[in-house]
């Protein structure tokens, strides 16, 4: 993103002109404030897409200083809205400016220059008719770097066409797209679950992981930062193993794909959604898997609505002990 913030407006060189008053002194006003480019968390926004195809965000300029001392009108600033979570960095430099986590939070990326002054300031006994004034400060200029880590209590995690995102369609208010074929999510997609008791917990459907994603293979290093706040993971595990992989195969390497990414995200609360029980020997295979992998997988299916609700219940126990062993 190209940030422009606006100049600050020049100084005004003025003299009082009123009908008798012949001798009016200085009187030319302080330029008006340059607008900063802002970004600004918002809940509402789930991507940097918009700004990609808008990348240069271009604050207003002060206006120039007024007669009878008065002040221009400062710019008005730029307001990006971003997604919760966007981390802003310096491109040339590469330091990090800072980053908007909650839902309301600012954070100045390029400030608008101060105004400049005008005549009047100069004004003394030995010296009554100054044209001495300042220019306005021009705004800064920089292009930015934004990166996206999404800020949500719980990431589902699986590889392709496990049924991440019709588990996410089931359980919250979001529509992802569903296809029966893989990669069909290529952006990670946020869903809120409202409970009775009005408790509202935010998951992420993240892109399919394939191996070696730590490593870059595919976009997984992409996909894989969006799950570093998460406080609570869901693992999706095709359990008929529609796409001829093993469904004990396929977590061990998730689990390990996740520890090389960031040994942290191996030792956070998590369960094993074990997804598309309606298949044809879904049975005997979560018997497998439960023997090969000594994990407690919860039994479900997106398609008929098997256990659900108590995926729902499962996932707000374990963000609420979560946030109570943060404080």
């Amino acid at each position: 993103m190209h940030a422009h913030a606006g100049n600050g407006g020049d100084g005004a060189v003025n003299f009082r002109r009123e009908k008798f008053v012949p001798r009016g002194g200085p009187d030319g006003g302080d330029g008006g404030r340059g607008g900063s480019v802002i970004l600004r968390a918002d809940l509402d926004t789930d991507s940097l897409i918009s700004i990609y195809y808008c990348p240069h965000q271009r604050a207003e300029h002060g206006e120039r200083g007024g007669r009878k001392r008065l002040t221009g009108h400062d710019g008005r600033d730029c307001l990006v809205k971003v997604p919760c979570g966007t981390i802003a960095a310096d491109k040339d430099s590469g330091e990090t400016i800072g980053e908007v986590v909650e839902d309301g939070a600012e954070l100045v990326v390029a400030r608008g220059g101060k105004g400049g002054r005008g005549n009047w300031h100069w004004r003394s006994p030995t010296h009554q008719t100054p044209t001495e004034h300042t220019d306005g400060v021009p705004g800064e200029e920089l292009t930015i770097r934004l990166e996206l880590k999404t800020v949500a209590d719980v990431g589902l995690v699986g590889y392709p066409n496990a049924g991440k995102s019709s588990i996410l369609a089931a359980i919250s208010d979001a529509h992802p797209k569903i296809a029966p074929y893989p990669f069909t999510t290529l952006n990670p997609v946020m869903g809120t679950v409202v409970y009775d008791d009005y408790t509202r917990i935010r998951v992420a459907d993240i892109p399919g992981l394939i191996d070696g994603a730590h490593n870059g293979v595919g976009l997984g290093d992409k996909f894989l930062r969006h799950i570093e706040r998460s406080r609570f993971l869901v693992y999706v595990i095709d359990i008929a193993g529609a796409d001829g992989r093993g469904a004990s195969a396929d977590y061990v390497s998730l689990r390990n794909e996740l520890g090389l990414y960031l040994q942290d995200l191996t030792e956070r609360p998590f369960i094993v959604a074990a997804n598309k029980m309606d298949m044809p020997d879904s049975a005997r295979a979560i018997r497998k898997f439960r023997r090969e992998t000594g994990a407690k997988p919860l039994p479900v299916s997106a398609v008929t609505g098997l256990n659900m609700d108590r995926l729902r219940e499962e996932i707000r126990r374990g963000v609420l002990r979560s946030r109570r062993e943060e404080v």
